[in-house]
């Protein structure tokens, strides 16, 4: 589902420069000059104009063709955003019944709002509620005593255009929003310890004088190394003793000359697994089951590792806290024993039909959103959001599915829209 725009080695100060002095990236902004199509059937027919938009007593824009007027505006004041409209012939006020109005609004990618109108009060009122962002391309037909009046303009916001050369540069990538099994996880600290399972305490066969002692504390031995030479009290006799298995020595009592009496001399620890005991406690108890997978990080470190749950103690600790232990692998031997860590404890797992990646959410005006993107442009989706994990978040409105969003370095595409100063004009 991920198309990852890269560049083996993008040239960001170059790419920057052409950001800032615009030539490159253009965002699309209904405040500045439009153009504004308009023609009726006694003027010429295609006739175009950059106009600025002139407000209307309504607060509407005002499109006008000789003797015929239209204040348009989006209406959002205790009703979901809807078009009303009011128009006047020879600057005098027509009653909404002496006009027939339609408006189409052509959105980014191509889908179509088909509006029509009826009579509400002074006005005109569109039937339909239009949903945000509110940019599209605007057409609007009105018929007035047998006449037929036509207009088009841009109202765009929240939409820039960004060519191919610079996201790849930007190292802009893109995801498909669709269905995901969002990962439910508590968050839980620990402690690395050694496998008791596999620590080796080695002793005297028989009792004897330590003659010499082959290792120290720290070396790593094989199964069968060396460990110490003894003279038997008994036979006079030298015999050796040996690793019983591959690891560590973690402890010593062993020093020539010393009589081996019946103590450990060595403790070997096999170190290729370690314990990693969490700490579980009251509130999340119930949730955290053998089996259950986890991952987790050193302190103050960023490399992840993985592990299943092998045991929960049911002995409670003086702080209430129950042991959950892992069994992992410590093949590179960077897990010490002693050693605290963060993990996440995975209690479960919620399908949602839609989701897009945390990574790609930014903030336009009071909405979270993210943005889609059409060939090279760009455009906001507010969202309505549900559920989440570490890396996904629900959409329950605002997205359709299939939507290819931004979902790596979005933040690009906020700053040059905010660049180009666009706004919720109406």
């Amino acid at each position: 589902m991920r198309a990852a725009i890269k560049s083996s080695n993008p040239h960001w100060i170059i790419t920057l420069v052409f950001i800032l002095s615009g030539t490159l990236i253009s965002a699309c902004d209904n405040t500045a000059p439009e153009h504004e199509h308009s023609h009726s059937a006694n003027t010429a027919h295609g006739e175009t104009e950059k106009t600025e938009i002139i407000k209307g007593s309504h607060g509407g824009r005002m499109l006008s063709s000789e003797l015929f007027d239209l204040e348009l505006s989006i209406f959002e004041t205790g009703v979901p955003p809807e078009f009303r409209a009011w128009a006047r012939y020879r600057n005098q006020p027509l009653s909404p019944s002496e006009v027939e109005l339609k408006i189409t609004l052509t959105r980014l990618g191509g889908a179509v709002d088909n509006i029509s109108f009826k009579p509400h009060g002074d006005a005109m009122r569109g039937d339909r509620v239009i949903y945000e962002p509110h940019s599209f391309v605007v057409n609007i037909d009105a018929i007035h005593k047998g006449i037929k009046y036509h207009w088009q303009y841009d109202n765009f916001e929240g939409r820039t255009k960004i060519e191919t050369a610079v996201a790849q540069a930007l190292e802009i990538n893109t995801d498909i929003a669709g269905p995901v099994v969002l990962q439910q996880t508590i968050n839980v600290f620990g402690k690395i310890t050694p496998n008791t399972e596999q620590l080796s305490h080695v002793s005297a066969r028989f009792a004897g004088v330590i003659k010499s002692v082959a290792v120290s504390v720290g070396d790593a031995v094989k199964k069968n190394q060396l460990l110490a030479t003894v003279e038997s009290n008994e036979s006079l006799k030298l015999y050796t003793i040996k690793a019983t298995t591959d690891g560590v020595i973690t402890q010593r009592r062993a020093n020539a000359g010393e009589q081996t009496g019946t103590q450990t001399l060595f403790t070997i620890t096999d170190t290729s697994t370690v314990w990693v005991d969490l700490s579980i406690f009251p509130a999340d108890q119930q949730h955290v089951k053998v089996g259950a997978d986890v991952s987790f990080t050193l302190a103050n470190t960023n490399e992840f590792f993985q592990g299943k749950i092998a045991m929960i103690n049911i002995l409670a600790e003086a702080n209430q806290s129950v042991i959950a232990r892992m069994v992992v692998k410590n093949t590179r031997g960077q897990l010490l024993p002693g050693r605290f860590v963060k993990a996440r404890v995975k209690i479960g797992e919620i399908a949602v039909a839609l989701a897009v990646k945390r990574s790609g959410l930014q903030t336009f005006r009071d909405f979270t959103v993210v943005y889609a993107q059409t060939g090279e442009e760009y455009e906001v989706r507010m969202l309505e959001l549900g559920r989440q994990d570490d890396e996904w978040i629900e959409v329950s409105g605002g997205l359709e599915a299939g939507t290819r969003y931004v979902s790596e370095n979005s933040y690009v595409i906020k700053a040059d829209i905010e660049k180009s100063g666009a706004s919720h004009d109406h």
